[in-house]
């Protein structure tokens, strides 16, 4: 077992990503994923939309899994209307392990493709705004509405996935034995841990998580 959160640790991690947004290269590639989402923030509810079909994917896949989805979904167009047997082909021709779940999810959301951006719009915060995307939309846990978020242009909220505690946990900032599953209490726990690592950056932690994703993965993806 070992101490979470001690200041050790936390000056341990942020020193790592110093190195790394130290490397020209990496921040670089950083910059220009936080300029991706930036533009997707001041897009309508339709590139929103785009991006809360790619975080119901992610969920027991990959990043690039997710990316190869939507784009199939958009290419043959199933997504205004398809049936879910539709929707479910395409993710299957397209190798997701959940088609029919994932198809299930979509076509369920469907009716926010025109408006979600204005009902986050309305939350006086991001972390009102996972709440209610959490409560209203089927398939998303606190991991994928915070990945959301992040997607269009909400840089105060951490996506906790297996590369980030992998990286806590090298640093003694959560527990060897920690379950995979993560309560909403853990993982706000756990995200209260980040943003005192991304305080001591004066950084997002949205765009830390970046930094500490291509430190396990030497990748920048969305």
């Amino acid at each position: 077992m070992v101490t979470r959160g001690t200041e050790e640790g936390i000056e341990f991690l942020a020193n790592e990503v110093r190195k790394l947004s130290a490397d020209l290269s990496v921040r670089r590639q950083v910059e220009e994923r936080v300029a991706e989402f930036m533009e997707v923030k001041n897009g309508d509810s339709t590139l929103w939309f785009r991006e809360l079909v790619y975080c119901l994917l992610t969920a027991y896949s990959s990043a690039e899994r997710a990316q190869l989805c939507v784009d199939a979904l958009e290419g043959c167009g199933v997504v205004p209307d398809g049936n879910i047997e539709e929707v479910a082909e395409t993710l299957r021709q397209t190798g997701h392990r959940f088609a029919n779940k994932r198809a299930e999810y979509i076509v369920e959301a469907r009716g926010l493709r025109t408006n979600i951006k204005e009902i986050v719009a309305r939350f006086r915060n991001s972390m009102k705004a996972r709440e209610w995307l959490v409560a209203n939309v089927k398939g998303l846990g606190m991991k994928e509405a915070s990945h959301f978020l992040r997607n269009v242009g909400y840089f105060d909220v951490a996506i906790i996935d297996r590369h980030i505690l992998s990286n806590m946990r090298e640093h003694g900032l959560v527990e060897e034995d920690a379950p995979k599953g993560l309560t909403k209490k853990r993982y706000l726990q756990y995200e209260g841990i980040l943003k005192r690592v991304a305080d001591r950056l004066r950084m997002p932690v949205g765009q830390m998580d970046l930094y500490l994703w291509y430190r396990k993965t030497r990748k920048v993806l969305k």
